[in-house]
């Protein structure tokens, strides 16, 4: 059981993940060595740690399933030799067939200090949107979405899992805060166009509405697939109070110590996960 009085150090991790998923795990590796030094004790990374690819052939053709799947290793060993919760933001995994052909998870995994995997979570909103500009994004060709809601019991804390385009859908961030989630993780690769648009604002409106912690750690920069994300890896508070956050989009570690105590007394002067009613919805034709 983890105590509300004491401060927990927690630590975002930006990356730049490209093609190669062995460097990709070797430049993680690297930053989680760079957050554990920090005093972190839970330890976050961004969605699509292992591989940002957005050709899905080219991607499907290399990734295997997940019993095959050698970063999953790479992180347990990462978490038990530093003796942190480490959250894997996420790792496309390859799934077993289908009729319709290969699809993959975009799966979140936290490990605990021991180096097991404590809670997987597999991203449930498809980001298949068409934006100013050009830009088209279908995730759904690529990726499965995931049907359940997590909260993982950790000794640091209770911690809701969500991977990045989730975070537009704040009934989800509701069940899980309503569940007991004290730590809303957000890790993300989200685009230069709608990061910057609307980044901070998602995120500080899910800690202020939810009175909960927001761990958002990010992609930045201009990907080997031609991609470009936000980054600005953030930490925010209950009452919407930015604790950290990376200046830019290159690769790095942002810390904050943070008290659980704040999420409880955030919902005691906002009650409004306690007094929320139900209510129908009248449409009125003129």
């Amino acid at each position: 059981m983890h105590d509300e009085t004491s401060s927990l150090r927690v630590a975002c991790v930006q990356m730049r993940s490209g093609l190669d998923r062995a460097k990709n795990v070797s430049d993680a590796r690297e930053l989680i060595a760079e957050a554990a030094a920090g005093g972190a004790k839970f330890i976050a990374t961004p969605e699509m740690t292992n591989v940002v690819d957005r050709k899905g052939s080219r991607l499907l053709a290399t990734l295997p399933e997940e019993a095959q799947l050698e970063e999953i290793g790479a992180f347990a060993d990462a978490a038990k030799k530093h003796g942190v919760w480490l959250l894997i933001g996420s790792l496309a995994v390859k799934l077993a067939a289908e009729k319709s052909g290969p699809r993959a998870a975009n799966r979140s995994y936290l490990f605990a200090p021991d180096g097991n995997v404590a809670a997987t979570y597999d991203k449930i909103h498809m980001f298949d949107v068409d934006l100013p500009g050009g830009e088209s994004w279908k995730e759904s060709r690529i990726y499965a979405p995931g049907e359940r809601a997590v909260v993982a019991g950790a000794d640091v804390a209770q911690i809701g899992l969500t991977i990045c385009y989730d975070v537009r859908f704040p009934h989800l961030y509701r069940a899980l805060s309503r569940s007991g989630a004290e730590i809303l993780c957000v890790p993300a690769a989200f685009t230069r166009q709608t990061g910057r648009a609307h980044w901070k604002t998602l995120l500080t409106a899910r800690a202020i509405e939810n009175g909960a912690f927001v761990v958002a750690p990010a992609q930045g920069g201009v990907h080997e697939d031609g991609r470009e994300t936000w980054g600005h890896s953030m930490i925010v508070g209950p009452w919407g109070d930015i604790l950290a956050e990376a200046e830019g989009d290159e690769p790095g570690v942002v810390l904050a110590d943070i008290a659980l105590q704040e999420a409880r007394q955030a919902r005691q002067r906002i009650p409004n996960l306690a007094l929320e009613e139900k209510f129908e919805i009248t449409i009125i034709k003129q």
